[in-house]
């Protein structure tokens, strides 16, 4: 069988985890694999665990991971439970874990999930489809505060507070069922200068409810809070992001463990007691090259931060 997709910053993310034959390895976002396979071949006595909360990732996946054998562990599992999981496993520490924090080109286009905003399909936007609340319950449940306040941070859209209140007025009738029922909202919503915009006057919206749906950000909370503990001293830290809420929290999550003390800047000597965990390799995210945003234009947005424990 052949597996055509490529991941976001394949080369990057390799050469970041500095990767160690008989090294233990972490892919928290599994997706279609491709992260996971390339550092599976470099693994000769080393162990990969690859977590998806996704069924449908770890079931293609599997598919393509099972030439590594027992070299490979699957779990399914949220990525920000991810130091929990290396606890039941046994792994006290591990040598470099890899975060890819978009959602898959194959979920995107499945549209039956819900995620796109070009095809027709049921409000759902979960990544694990086990999961209690949909895209349906946010547009047709949530108040119109909280919807104005989803949309204005986690979609940074300055139609928020108009799109919200007639999301509300057209829910009052009957419940918008489907992603086009939405964008039709969201649409009649927007100023016609909005409207011109070369961006989909959905794709914002639709970003900012899915990350409301997965709770995407409290993972990336979460995550970054706990897994710096989980590196063995050398071990590296790669997360690649897809908007700034979520760079930033990668970023500031880094330098709370880099640059964290708190002394005054006089102070001849440190007495808060910080000691430095972590390392940026690269002061500045990895973006894409021109080669791979040719292939790939959903690359364009993508952010990759390396970091080493110390």
């Amino acid at each position: 069988m052949e597996f055509s997709h490529r991941p976001v910053l394949l080369w990057e993310c390799i050469e970041g985890l500095n990767i160690k034959p008989d090294g233990i390895y972490v892919d928290g976002t599994l997706g279609r694999g491709g992260h996971s396979e390339e550092i599976a071949k470099r693994l000769t006595t080393g162990k990969l665990i690859s977590i998806d909360q996704d069924q449908q990732a770890i079931d293609e996946a599997g598919r393509r991971l099972a030439p590594y054998g027992d070299k490979v562990i699957l779990v399914k599992d949220n990525f920000r439970n991810t130091a929990a999981i290396l606890d039941s496993l046994g792994y006290a520490g591990v040598d470099g874990m890899l975060f890819d924090l978009g959602v898959s080109s194959p979920q995107l286009d499945d549209a039956e999930r819900g995620f796109s905003y070009m095809n027709d399909a049921p409000l759902d936007m979960r990544m694990d489809r086990s999961a209690a609340i949909t895209a349906h319950d946010v547009v047709n449940y949530w108040s119109e505060f909280d919807l104005k306040r989803i949309l204005r941070d986690y979609g940074e859209e300055r139609c928020a507070g108009r799109i919200a209140s007639k999301i509300v007025r057209v829910r009052e009738d009957k419940p918008i069922e489907t992603t086009l029922e939405l964008v039709d909202v969201i649409r009649s919503a927007m100023p016609a200068a909005a409207l011109r915009e070369k961006q989909h006057p959905a794709k914002r919206s639709f970003q900012a409810i899915r990350i409301a749906v997965n709770d995407e950000l409290g993972a990336v909370e979460d995550m970054i809070r706990t897994v710096p503990d989980k590196l063995n001293v050398g071990g590296r830290l790669c997360v690649i992001s897809f908007h700034s809420l979520e760079d930033r929290l990668i970023k500031n999550g880094i330098a709370s463990r880099e640059n964290g003390c708190t002394c005054p800047r006089e102070a001849p000597v440190c007495v808060c007691g910080f000691k430095q965990t972590l390392k940026s390799v690269s002061r500045k995210p990895i973006v894409s090259g021109a080669e791979e945003l040719a292939a790939n234009p959903r690359a364009r947005s993508a952010k990759l931060r390396v970091a080493e424990r110390v």
